[in-house]
């Protein structure tokens, strides 16, 4: 089943103290680019992620993002013993120039004290980045199984977009080859009275030598191999979206192939009939291979 390059999934998850949201996208691109934004204090969890990336996509711009959020509710305070003895020496320092003045002053209270820069701090608890990171990872996996499925799903709709575009190319391929059957003895025809033609109005000519320009102007209008490589594209662009995988590449360099054969027999046609068969063929071929830019 062949994939498309599109994909989204986002998802949430808590372990306490931590909650967090991932954010998984990605858009086409000719080859494999990953862009990670994770919490740089959580060593190794970018490596990890990038591996598992990695080895699941094969194409695509994708962009992964963790938001990461701690509570703060089991927090603890502690006063700093070093900061407490500064102040209160400065208060001590002060209330001694106060009497030595004859200045009085109101007692000092504690909660004056604490409210005093330093005095007072929020205990700082110290996190398992290595446990945190395997909890994260177990849970990217589902991300990662959601993401791939929205790929696989688009992947299979594009696969049957692909499938009634590759059947109009082969139906008007066939349309081709029957018509170019028909042309071939009206360009016989024609070409015998254009051998006529030239001998009747050109006195000492070699006859051998025209008719060996008109049969080559013949072989050039035969439009037989173009016919026969648009049949053989169609059956090989078949048989990769049968086999499924990252086979993008591989048919974004099929429809070039395509267009070519498509464009010669145009430059070839010398017949209404057939040029617009060929036209219709362009047009079909240029709607495919905007379906393939989406396959990984």
């Amino acid at each position: 089943m062949i994939r498309s390059m599109t994909g989204f999934a986002a998802h949430s998850g808590a372990d306490s103290p931590f909650s967090w949201g991932w954010e998984l996208r990605s858009v086409n691109g000719k080859g494999q680019d990953l862009r990670i934004r994770v919490p740089d204090w959580i060593e190794g969890l970018e490596a990890a992620l990038r591996k598992k990336l990695g080895a699941e996509t094969a194409r695509g711009n994708i962009t992964c993002n963790l938001r990461l959020t701690r509570e703060e509710g089991g927090s603890t305070l502690s006063v700093n013993q070093t900061q407490l003895a500064v102040v209160l020496g400065a208060l001590h320092e002060i209330e001694q120039s106060a009497i030595d003045a004859g200045v009085s002053l109101a007692p000092s209270k504690a909660t004056d004290i604490v409210t005093m820069r330093g005095v007072l701090e929020q205990a700082v608890q110290e996190d398992d980045a290595g446990a945190l990171a395997k909890v994260l990872l177990a849970d990217f996996d589902k991300v990662l199984h959601d993401f791939n499925g929205m790929r696989t799903t688009e992947g299979a709709a594009l696969a049957d977009v692909l499938a009634g575009q590759l059947s109009e190319v082969a139906k008007l391929t066939a349309e081709a080859a029957a018509l170019a059957d028909t042309r071939k003895d009206e360009m016989a025809q024609n070409l015998k009275r254009n051998l006529a033609r030239v001998m009747e109005n050109a006195d000492g000519a070699d006859a051998g030598r025209v008719a060996q320009e008109l049969a080559l102007i013949a072989v050039k209008a035969d439009v037989t191999e173009e016919i026969d490589r648009l049949t053989t594209h169609v059956s090989a662009a078949r048989d990769l979206i049968g086999q499924g995988g990252p086979v993008g590449r591989k048919l974004d360099f099929l429809m070039q192939e395509f267009n070519r054969e498509a464009n010669t027999l145009c430059s070839k046609a010398q017949h209404a009939g057939l040029t617009n068969i060929g036209l219709a063929l362009k047009a079909v071929i240029d709607q495919m291979r905007e379906q393939v830019q989406n396959v990984e």
